[in-house]
């Protein structure tokens, strides 16, 4: 028999009137209001950033393939990539998709109204499931070779709003080119991302419009956007794609593009964890404090088992085992608060948000159970090891003096 064990089970289920119902209780509190914050803490973090680079990388990719220019405007010089190297790309290990693309910029106008837009045109090898997700109203751009269907395009919601379009309105797109260009376009569908780096400005369109514009051939793009099966591996995929490429073609990854976006991801990331750090300071100092408390009260106890011969090793066991049960009390309890919150937020949004200042409409969950076990793990281990220090002040204990203590 487990002789510590045994004691301090016994002794870990006070009356529910005794002072010790109360620490207990407390305890139990500390640790799981701490980890289930630290959970939230992380599922809405993960949430928001996955939000945030998902519409990113529905703009961009994730690696673009472009052609050496010393042309600063939006738009690029054309570019081919043959049949033998596109299939060495389609074949690399860390590639997913690859999809063909072009800017341009001009203006549309209705009625008395001018808005800048840049027009971007994509070929049916677009990623339209992962751009889906952000269509509010109509339906994406059809590619049947109809000279009618050319002419359909995606604007953002802000860009409806402040032009007054709706789905089936024609307007008239001002290419700015020498000498200046227009084609007549029908909206087709809307969409919003929340974001003001692509809401503002990009209108999605059919690329035969600016092969048509620009004398372009049939198989000429303005670059390639490639998606990764891993975005964790973009540095290594980034080299591997380059050694596939000719030497008058460059890679731009993601995170070098939106440079300052994902700098403002990274530190929330760093401001997260220090306030993890913080948390788990809080709750350590709560249980030695509580263990302190518990010592105290079974000052006579102590006395006693040490006057029959009890070692300061055994005793301090059972108040270590009846630590540890309530580190996993309070664990259990922190991941009920923490998981059945983000349940409830994750399927009736009951959280929302204002998507002008947020970039979305409700706080998003990221459900990373890696970072959960990681967690759950660290709270044990770091709560539990603490545990050790109020327990040394057990040897300093007099048996005599403890058996008269009141």
């Amino acid at each position: 028999m487990n002789l510590p064990y045994f004691i301090a089970k016994r002794i870990s289920d006070p009356g529910d009137n005794s002072f010790s119902a109360v620490i207990h209780k407390i305890a139990i509190a500390s640790v799981s209001l701490g980890l289930a914050i630290m959970m939230i803490a992380f599922f809405v973090l993960g949430g928001f950033q996955e939000n945030i680079k998902d519409k990113i990388f529905s703009f961009s990719g994730h690696i673009q393939i472009k052609k050496f220019s010393l042309n600063n405007s939006y738009e690029e010089e054309p570019i081919v990539i043959d049949a033998e190297r596109m299939a060495a790309l389609m074949e690399d290990p860390y590639v997913e998709h690859v999809q063909e693309y072009a800017h341009k910029p001009g203006l549309i106008s209705k009625d008395d109204e001018v808005y800048e837009v840049l027009f971007k045109g994509v070929t049916p090898n677009f990623n339209k499931a992962l751009f889906d997700k952000y269509m509010v109203e109509g339906e994406f751009i059809s590619f049947n070779d109809s000279i009618s269907t050319d002419s359909d395009v995606i604007i953002s919601s802000k860009m409806a709003k402040n032009m007054g379009l709706k789905i089936g309105d024609k307007v008239i797109n001002y290419f700015i080119m020498d000498p200046p260009k227009t084609r007549r376009v029908t909206v087709k569908g809307i969409y919003s991302t929340g974001l003001d780096t692509f809401d503002d400005r990009i209108m999605i369109g059919n690329i035969n419009v600016l092969r048509s514009l620009n004398g372009w051939e049939d198989d000429q793009v303005g670059g390639y956007e490639v998606y990764l099966k891993n975005i964790d591996d973009i540095a290594a995929a980034d080299d591997s794609i380059i050694g596939k490429l000719s030497i008058e073609h460059y890679t731009e990854r993601v995170d070098d593009k939106f440079v300052q976006i994902f700098d403002w991801l990274n530190l929330l990331s760093k401001n997260v964890s220090i306030f993890i750090w913080l948390i788990l300071l809080v709750a350590s100092f709560n249980m030695v404090s509580v263990l302190f408390i518990l010592i105290m009260e079974r000052t006579q106890m102590i006395g006693t088992f040490k006057a029959l011969g009890a070692s300061n090793s055994l005793i301090r066991r059972i108040f270590s085992y009846n630590g540890f049960r309530l580190v996993l009390k309070g664990l259990l309890v922190g991941n009920a608060i923490a998981i059945g919150f983000a349940l409830l937020q994750d399927f009736f949004h009951i959280i929302p948000l204002d998507a002008a200042n947020y970039y979305m409409e409700y706080v998003p969950i990221d459900w990373d159970w890696s970072v959960t076990i990681g967690l759950n793990l660290l709270t044990l281990i770091l709560v539990s090891l603490v545990l050790i220090i109020p327990t040394a002040i057990i040897a300093r204990i007099k048996p005599v003096t403890a058996i008269r203590f009141n």
